[in-house]
């Protein structure tokens, strides 16, 4: 059994990024079973339950999500893994999930702008400034080089701690963090969008992560009329309500894009939608067991 602490340990962006872009060639290819997470809404918040079978592992995330414990200041997400043997379903190991859902979270996002961001990107938007913002830095700094970032929060004294950190502007409006923005990560839990198309520069790559249920979003529709890229198409046409709501049309999804298909953007911003689906936490977790096996 392995607590929060334990998993930090052992778990780096170096090792993580690498692992979660396999994972996700991996499953477009077909070599992951995987069903969409069950969900159990309870009070005010949710129970899912993440299966998938990958490799020589397979097993579970037990996660849940309260959106009103921000306002108790507690985590938002909490979660637990296990993982099994695949070959005689012998329990491997139980370990904490939550800090595993938050940098895989921000892995996925690194993975899909190293891969669909311009080359030449140069100014970041950041709207929200709670833990995925900070995890999302973090992934993000082996990644791409930004020369401005450009931080919006609907808490205006988090938005100014945050950019403090990690040497960003504050700005006053969302429109004024995103307009001329090159990568726009949109990391909050609004329920109604805060991002409008109309802001977005047509080479500008978005990365939609804050909205996790079908009944919220965080983009307008004219922003989800770009180019829609998705982890799981089957995922995302349940779960997303950016997409949901909007009745995108998803164009691929990412592990298509990273196994050679080619996305067909116009001049149109792109949108990485990403909902996280259980092969991405299972690679995690067997990531962690497996660095623990090494050392012991």
């Amino acid at each position: 059994m392995l607590t929060e602490e334990q998993v930090r340990e052992l778990l780096c962006y170096e090792d993580l990024i690498p692992a979660i872009r396999k994972a996700l060639m991996d499953f477009s290819a077909g070599r992951v079973q995987q069903p969409v997470r069950s969900i159990l809404r309870v009070g005010s918040g949710w129970f899912g339950v993440m299966p998938a079978a990958y490799g020589s592992v397979m097993g579970a995330k037990m996660v849940t999500f309260y959106p009103g414990n921000a306002e108790l200041k507690k985590h938002t997400h909490m979660a637990m893994i296990q993982l099994f043997r695949s070959d005689t379903g012998e329990p491997l190991v139980t370990m904490d999930g939550r800090l595993i859902t938050e940098m895989r979270t921000a892995a996925v996002s690194a993975v899909a702008i190293d891969h669909l961001a311009p080359a030449e990107a140069k100014v970041l938007a950041i709207l929200g400034s709670g833990v995925q913002a900070r995890s999302h830095i973090r992934a993000l700094a082996g990644i791409r080089r930004f020369t401005e970032i450009r931080v919006w929060s609907r808490t205006p004294d988090h938005a100014q701690q945050f950019a403090s950190e990690i040497g960003g502007r504050v700005k006053a409006t969302a429109e004024q963090a995103v307009v001329g923005a090159d990568v726009v990560l949109a990391l909050t839990s609004s329920p109604q969008p805060i991002l409008k198309g109309e802001w977005l520069s047509p080479h500008a790559m978005v990365c939609a992560i804050g909205a996790a249920t079908p009944d919220r979003r965080e983009l307008d529709e004219e922003a989800m009329h770009g180019a829609v890229v998705v982890e799981s198409r089957e995922a995302a046409m349940k779960e997303a309500g950016d997409i949901v709501l909007a009745r995108a049309q998803v164009r691929a999804e990412i592990g298509e894009l990273l196994n050679g298909a080619v996305l067909e953007r116009g001049e149109r911003a792109v949108v990485f939608k990403s909902v996280g689906i259980a092969v991405e936490d299972i690679a995690a977790a067997k990531l962690v067991y497996d660095k623990l096996s090494k050392e012991r």
